[in-house]
């Protein structure tokens, strides 16, 4: 199912008011706190002995203490308030990936209208790439011989003629220059379909059913 930008927007801003009640709240917290330590403060005061009163080095110390404690208190309140609104701003910014592919590592090639996408990448540069592919049950299916490649990413399609069979196949990479292998990494394709903050990150949901964090992703097409 398609999260629209809309609704995404409007989630992100539920995010933002959420993160401001927060922050009220830890701001309550912590005039809690100073407020029972002004009154063990004034308790000790009432119940010191009268021989030996606080001294103004004493009473300064508890004071220092008071700030101390509320200082670090509206410190954490403030970086805490700045995460949630982060978050917001990320979700927000994130609406923006919804209906564009993606690339993330993985071997999977999934099909759309009877063509199976995805990519790869070389560590070099090869003189011989070969592309297998595989049923989900591992029984091979097709040989791609794509050639000469240079170093980096490249895209290939998978077009069958007679594929019928279910679940989503998978594909592997052999690249050689001359007797050397050649490193290639398998990067799936598939298209973001929402995306959603988790304990500060981003997610994408995809339209195979997956998710992937946003800094998985290898490229954004």
């Amino acid at each position: 199912m398609v999260t629209s930008t809309t609704s995404t927007s409007v989630g992100a801003a539920s995010s933002l008011i959420t993160s401001n009640a927060t922050g009220n709240t830890a701001k309550s917290t912590a005039d809690a706190q100073a407020d029972r330590f002004l009154k063990l403060l004034v308790a000790q005061l009432n119940n010191q002995d009268p021989m030996n009163p606080m001294d103004n080095a004493q009473m300064t110390s508890q004071m220092a203490q008071i700030n101390t404690v509320t200082g670090i208190q509206q410190l954490n309140d403030t970086i805490q308030s700045i995460a949630g609104q982060f978050a917001a701003m990320q979700v927000m910014q994130g609406a923006t990936m919804i209906g564009h592919d993606v690339l993330t590592q993985g071997n999977n090639l999934p099909m759309a209208s009877g063509v199976g996408k995805a990519a790869y990448e070389l560590s070099g540069s090869a003189d011989n790439v070969t592309v297998k592919v595989m049923s989900p049950g591992g029984q091979l299916l097709d040989t791609l011989n794509l050639g000469t490649m240079t170093a980096g990413r490249h895209d290939f399609e998978w077009k069958p003629s007679n594929y019928t069979g279910t679940g989503t196949p998978t594909f592997s990479v052999v690249a050689t220059q001359g007797k050397s292998t050649v490193s290639a990494t398998a990067l799936n394709r598939d298209t973001v379909a929402s995306v959603s903050a988790d304990s500060g990150a981003l997610v994408l949901a995809l339209k195979s059913g997956g998710t992937v964090k946003y800094d998985a992703v290898k490229a954004i097409l």
